[in-house]
């Protein structure tokens, strides 16, 4: 038997709508990056960009558990000596409550050109709209 490798050109690419309020900022992103991957098809292929547009809204009502809104660090370096910065979770959240999810869901991503071009397909919005019904993209719960 061989195993059935999907082609780039036969990928159909679907749009679907999130609506994140009320759910845990880990849960949510563990499924919606699957989702980016195109982990949720049966004819999933690794090397193979097999992923859905996501729209999530709503990015300010997602909750973390427990005190990780004052505890959770989200850290950068410049590269430079002394070039790290650190802030805690409650200050991104202030600064631009769509960092969180993006952070996060990024972060479940392949860390490579065809990871970047999955991350490309993802778009968070605070509120409930968003600028993509033409594209009529379809509602699920996760």
């Amino acid at each position: 038997m061989l195993t059935y490798m999907q082609k780039p050109l036969d990928v159909q690419e679907k749009w679907y709508l999130v609506d994140a309020e009320g759910k845990t900022l880990g849960r949510l992103a563990a499924r919606v990056a699957g989702m980016l991957r195109g982990k949720h098809r049966p004819t999933f292929t690794p090397h193979v960009d097999m992923g859905d547009h996501i729209v999530i809204v709503n990015a300010e009502k997602v909750h973390l558990t427990g005190n990780k809104m004052t505890t959770k660090l989200y850290r950068h370096h410049s590269g430079f000596p002394g070039g790290l910065k650190t802030a805690t979770a409650q200050h991104v959240f202030q600064k631009d409550p769509t960092e969180l999810l993006t952070k996060a869901i990024e972060g479940m991503l392949p860390k490579n050109p065809l990871g970047n071009h999955m991350a490309k397909k993802l778009r968070v919005y605070v509120g409930p709209t968003h600028p993509h019904q033409a594209q009529r993209p379809e509602p699920i719960t996760l």
